[in-house]
């Protein structure tokens, strides 16, 4: 689930439109974004299964970089070309292209296309609990979530909730968030610690 969770981003300080229009005002004005993270996965009762959190950095189109420190160490980045997932405690690095991970999937409402309609049927869903929903529904089935909801507050997006095939549901929060910091380009460059085993799918 985590792994798929990697290049959700960002919309901050753009909460004063309707959902669907902050979603298409931040792919024209948001370059880089870098924040902290808080995540957790709950099952179909809702019963907490996992929680992490960490901080992410995000520059579109395609690059973005995860680093979870809590309670697991862990790093995904995707440099543009490729998705690389690093899990400290198994010393694994898991490689893979980054277009077949990114496709239709809800990574693809902010570091894809554009064309948002193209691949998903998004829709404003009101006010709840002091926050202004968005739904996004993936076209294409061959994606492993259902439907993402995302929450506009005060500060913008202040809520992600992600609904998978298995009835699993993992809701992200953010804090501090700087839209549009410098970003060094290395930091989406990653190079597999020596005597790591890689895995290429």
């Amino acid at each position: 689930m985590r792994t798929l969770l990697i290049l959700l981003c960002l919309l901050p300080g753009l909460a004063s439109a309707a959902a669907t229009d902050a979603l298409k005002v931040f792919l024209t004005q948001t370059q880089t974004v870098k924040a902290r993270f808080a995540q957790m996965v709950l099952d179909k009762n809702l019963k907490p299964l996992q929680q992490a959190q960490g901080i992410m950095q995000f520059s579109r189109p395609g690059k973005f970089r995860w680093d979870y420190q809590k309670p697991y160490e862990q790093i995904i980045v995707g440099d543009g070309t490729r998705l690389w997932i690093y899990d400290k405690d198994l010393n694994q690095v898991t490689v893979r292209k980054l277009d077949r991970a990114l496709g239709s999937s809800p990574a693809a409402l902010l570091a894809g296309s554009n064309d948002l309609e193209r691949d998903f049927k998004l829709s404003n869903l009101g006010m709840d609990k002091g926050l202004d929903w968005l739904e996004a529904l993936p076209k294409s089935r061959e994606t492993v979530f259902e439907r993402v909801r995302m929450g506009f507050g005060k500060s913008g997006l202040e809520a992600m909730e992600l609904r998978d095939q298995f009835g699993q549901t993992t809701v992200i929060t953010f804090a501090d968030v700087e839209r549009n910091p410098r970003i060094a380009a290395d930091v989406f460059r990653f190079t597999p610690p020596q005597g790591a085993d890689v895995i290429s799918e």
